[in-house]
């Protein structure tokens, strides 16, 4: 299976890029891993925040194929334990997914017609966090799920 991370905007904080960084590599061990940025949308500030998901939609869709299995990481999506999250990824494992696609929007979220093609949502909190730091938590959370699926010692519970 492969697992690409797609989200718009690049991350400038060099800790987070660091921390990023770190779990990509430790990640190669368990999964094909990718993370695809989107550049941000260009004068935005004269786009309506519709015009705006929906360009940013256009972006986000042409980086995906009709095979892949696209999540959503959407403040109203699912939310799961780490526990809970690893068997989530192990069944899309076993019922032979061999492309899963998370996404994470621009400010305002998803256009409709990502929500449209998307087969699931996930959040990872109820609370709101900046697009960069999103990117770190989710990085290690893969990488929490799949020690999990080892058995091995990162998780305790």
């Amino acid at each position: 299976m492969k697992i690409t991370l797609i989200c718009i905007g690049k991350t400038d904080d060099q800790h987070i890029v660091k921390g990023i960084e770190i779990y990509t590599k430790r990640l190669k061990h368990y999964v094909n891993f990718q993370i695809v940025a989107i550049p941000d949308i260009k004068n935005s500030k004269n786009l309506s925040e519709s015009q705006q998901k929906e360009k940013e939609a256009q972006l986000l869709l042409k980086n995906c194929s009709n095979q892949d299995f696209i999540i959503l990481l959407d403040e109203r999506g699912k939310e799961y334990s780490s526990m809970e999250f690893s068997a989530f990824l192990e069944k899309q494992m076993i019922s032979s997914v061999t492309h899963l696609v998370f996404m994470i929007g621009g400010p305002y979220g998803f256009d409709d017609t990502v929500y449209q093609r998307a087969n699931a949502k996930i959040s990872l909190s109820r609370m709101t966090f900046s697009h960069q730091m999103v990117r770190l938590f989710f990085v290690e959370q893969i990488y929490r799920a799949y020690t999990i699926m080892r058995g091995e010692p990162y998780h305790h519970e």
